[in-house]
């Protein structure tokens, strides 16, 4: 009986695993349905990095692309610890927000924003995805500019110490993930993505 138990508790836990995921492709899907075109004015021309005023100051990368088959970059203000909790996020490009929501468990409030890229470029259009925020200032379906204040770091509800979870992607329909793989199909190394694409000798 307790195996029993036991065996239906890890399938009802798999189910949760995998139901955002889900549930994302699917808007993903009927937006695409419903004839959703980008808007060309908020095509992205330049990339930030989206923490920090000028850009980056004040922050260090704690764990870089690929570090411990990290998927992202986690910033973290230069005091240590939570001295940036509460601190502003900042849309790192012009673009579109199609998520922003609590996911709870490791992730928590999660924005992911849709980047149009100029004609000539490598990739039609690229992600940004913004994790663990305490509070989040935007809302899904509306666009931003490149340094409109997105949301601000947090903890993901007190499970770690305060930063940003950072990724770029440039496959825009990868559901959430895990945010460690071995396996980086569809990533970015978003530190390398933006300053090629800034300079335009990569991308």
């Amino acid at each position: 009986m307790r195996l029993f138990i036991f065996i239906i508790f890890l399938l009802g836990s798999f189910s949760c695993g995998i139901k955002h995921a889900q549930v994302f492709k699917n808007e993903v899907s009927n937006e695409t349905q419903k004839g959703f075109v980008f808007d060309t004015s908020y095509t992205a021309r330049k990339f930030r990095n989206p923490v920090g005023n000028p850009p980056g100051k004040g922050y260090y990368d704690a764990q870089s692309f690929m570090r411990n088959t990290h998927l992202g970059e986690d910033w973290n203000g230069n005091g240590g610890g939570n001295s940036d909790l509460g601190d502003t996020v900042y849309a790192c490009a012009d673009g579109y927000v199609k998520f922003a929501e609590d996911i709870r468990g490791g992730w928590g409030n999660v924005v992911r924003v849709l980047h149009q890229l100029p004609a000539g470029s490598r990739y039609k259009q690229v992600e940004s995805l913004y994790a663990h925020f305490d509070t989040v200032l935007v809302s899904a379906g509306t666009y931003v500019k490149m340094g409109t204040p997105i949301g601000t770091i947090g903890t993901a509800h007190g499970i770690y110490p305060a930063h940003l979870h950072f990724e770029m992607r440039h496959n825009v329909l990868l559901d959430i993930g895990g945010g460690y793989s071995s396996d980086t199909t569809g990533y970015l190394n978003p530190k390398k993505f933006i300053s090629g694409f800034n300079s335009s000798s990569i991308y």
